[in-house]
């Protein structure tokens, strides 16, 4: 067969199985190839991924032309969202390693049940926070260094989104339960949905159009609202339908306070991960700060571009997470460990070139964003040195999210808490501010640091205690 034919059918295997993995149609992962299951779990997870972020940049992209108190409110709002954002993440991590286990066992009224347990957690903590947004919207607003202007104006948006927060919850839960059970594709089109129509209603509901009144900010809000609700409600018809993988009915409603205590733990421990690494980001600015503007704003925008380059490998991480619970539940933990290394493998490749290619064009790509000279020799000195740590962050990020896929939140955890707040935020401010060394040592800091957590994640990863993690 000659090289060219060879290419075309590579490259006819590649898009059969790229619309596999779009479809969702295969979603047996404990048997047969781990790369094929790599691949078919990491690409929906990937988009599911790129349209969540997509959220944020519509937003803002329309809420801009509103004027500087919509876009306060916008910043403050979204850094209160925060907290809700991460007890969401925290709690489908959670869901996704327990009905993954179930999966794994062939136990799909367990993993059922088990989904049903924290679907009533996520209501419970939506309605206390919800009485919180309703009641004390204008007292956060406050508290985060508003101006009484600014509160006036926008304490509507805060309001509208915390009172609606349970669609945020709801959103990040379920999807976490749709990748236990091995339907991230499922995940993946309910954020498309909600991605779309919150584009289509944005610009609609904040400028009116015909018999549609203008709503300014207050339009945002709900057209934010209504695009995450109408994702929600197409999951939930998938639960009760039946027609996947997991199926909620009559004989699931029923409390499992032992399931649900085990959700709580995983859910802590998930959440405390994302805390700990949140703290130690705003100190890194705070110091970076120190140095004046065009160091936040270099640093702000190699990081953005950081965040987005590594999508890919947050998608591969995930589906190394749900390989791994779904192995373990099948009695396989070789098979596990052995998904484990072959994602890590694979994301060492793609960050490598990812990091070899930002080591060579660095000025470049920040100039796709400023001219401005300063602003530009921080945020090139930022991100070459961020890439020299890339072949690390991608074991890192995969051990990481195996250890939650196991039911271990609490090794990823201490070495978070080790790392990051006894290790980054003390060597940063050392090399930064005691040696000197300005920005260029936060960034320094940021790349010894992500690289020492994933060498230690894969020495306690070889012990395989995790592999006796019951759940």
């Amino acid at each position: 067969m000659s090289f060219l034919k060879q290419a075309q059918l590579r490259a006819v295997n590649f898009f059969t199985l790229f619309r596999t993995a779009v479809a969702g149609t295969e979603k047996e992962f404990t048997t047969g190839s781990i790369n094929r299951a790599i691949f078919l779990l990491a690409i929906p997870m990937v988009l599911e991924m790129a349209m969540e972020s997509l959220f944020a940049v519509v937003d803002i992209f329309f809420v801009s032309h509103l004027g500087v108190n919509a876009i306060t409110t916008v910043g403050l709002t979204e850094s209160v969202l925060t907290l809700v954002y991460t007890c969401s993440m925290g709690l489908g991590m959670a869901a996704t390693a327990i009905v993954a286990r179930r999966t794994g066992e062939k136990n799909a009224a367990e993993a059922a049940h088990a989904a049903m347990q924290a679907l009533y957690i996520a209501v419970t903590l939506s309605v206390v926070i919800g009485i919180v947004g309703v009641f004390f919207a204008r007292d956060i607003l406050l508290l985060m260094g508003a101006s009484k202007e600014v509160v006036e104006y926008g304490y509507v948006y805060t309001k509208i989104l915390l009172a609606g927060n349970v669609v945020i919850i709801l959103l990040f839960l379920i999807n976490g339960i749709f990748r236990g059970a091995g339907d991230a594709a499922l995940a993946m089109r309910s954020l498309w949905i909600a991605n779309g129509l919150n584009i289509l209603l944005c610009p609609l509901l904040i400028r009116g159009w015909g018999p549609i009144p203008a709503m300014g900010l207050k339009g945002a809000a709900l057209a934010t609202f209504i695009g995450r609700g109408t994702g929600v409600c197409y999951q939930i018809s998938h639960l009760i339908r039946g027609n996947d993988l997991i199926k909620i009915t009559k004989q699931h409603l029923s409390p499992a306070w032992k399931t649900i205590v085990s959700l709580l733990k995983l859910a802590a421990g998930s959440t405390a991960q994302m805390l700990i690494a949140s703290a130690s980001w705003i100190f890194l600015v705070r110091i970076i700060s120190y140095f004046g503007k065009d160091a936040v704003a270099g640093y702000t925008i190699a990081i953005r571009v950081v965040i987005f380059t590594i999508l890919p490998a947050w998608g591969m991480a995930n589906a190394a997470a749900a390989l791994v619970g779904q192995n373990l539940g099948a009695g396989q933990p070789e098979r596990a460990e052995q998904s484990v290394w072959r994602a890590a493998f694979l994301n060492v490749i793609f960050l490598g070139a990812v990091g070899l290619a930002f080591l060579i064009a660095a000025p470049a790509v920040i100039q796709l964003f400023t001219f401005e000279d300063e602003v530009v020799r921080y945020g090139v000195q930022c991100l070459r040195l961020m890439s020299l740590g890339y072949v690390f962050f991608a074991y890192g990020m995969v051990i990481t999210q195996s250890f939650n896929g196991a039911g271990d939140t609490r090794t990823p955890t201490l070495i978070n808490l080790v790392a990051l707040w006894m290790f980054q935020m003390p060597l940063a401010y050392s090399l930064a501010i005691w040696l000197n060394w300005g920005p260029q040592g936060v960034f320094w800091a940021i790349a010894i640091a992500e690289s020492m957590m994933a060498v230690a994640g894969v020495l306690l990863f070889r012990r395989g205690t995790w592999k006796q993690v019951k759940i």
